[in-house]
């Protein structure tokens, strides 16, 4: 397994795809880990490469399910109106995944290099795009709290809904 000791990178992290969420960015960092790790198996040999892909997919899923549960909470707590939008986008990522692996199982024909491309497009265009909404969100309705740190209350959501709305003094 030549190409897994060279551990190239096919994406690397950058403070643009920050959202501003220090969790959210830790799991964005182990899902372009994911990426570079599959990426590091794609060594040209397909038998080798089937069997790195059948061992690691799963345990991946279950990765991607946490990261989408935990963006999925934190936008329904802050009232994140593009919510049912951004829930649309994981289902349909995780259904595309779903075929690919049932395309493998049924041994159809696959390329880890592919599937590798895919999930590197994929997860770069979320971030940059669907993740942003809601970090822009974030950052009208969260105050910086004393240690300096965004976060976001019930009063900053009340504060916030209350300014949309045109209401004035509802804190």
């Amino acid at each position: 397994m030549t190409a897994v000791n060279k551990k190239s990178e096919l994406v690397s992290w950058s403070s643009t795809f920050s959202v501003g969420i220090k969790l959210i960015d830790d799991q964005h960092k182990e899902l372009l880990n994911l990426t570079n790790d599959l990426f590091n198996h794609c060594v040209g040999d397909d038998a080798e490469e089937r069997a790195y892909f059948e061992k690691v997919i799963h345990e991946a899923v279950k990765y991607v399910k946490i990261h989408f549960a935990t963006e999925e909470k934190i936008m329904r707590k802050t009232n994140f109106s593009g919510f049912l939008d951004h829930k649309r986008e994981h289902e349909a990522f995780v259904l595309t995944v779903v075929e690919q692996i049932q395309a493998f199982n049924e041994g159809k024909k696959f390329t880890l290099t592919a599937f590798t491309k895919f999930l590197k497009n994929w997860i770069l265009t979320h971030i940059a795009l669907q993740d942003k909404q809601y970090f822009e969100y974030f950052k009208k309705v969260a105050t910086r709290k004393s240690d300096g740190k965004l976060s976001i209350t019930r009063e900053d959501l009340t504060r916030y809904s209350a300014s949309k709305s045109g209401i004035q003094g509802a804190v």
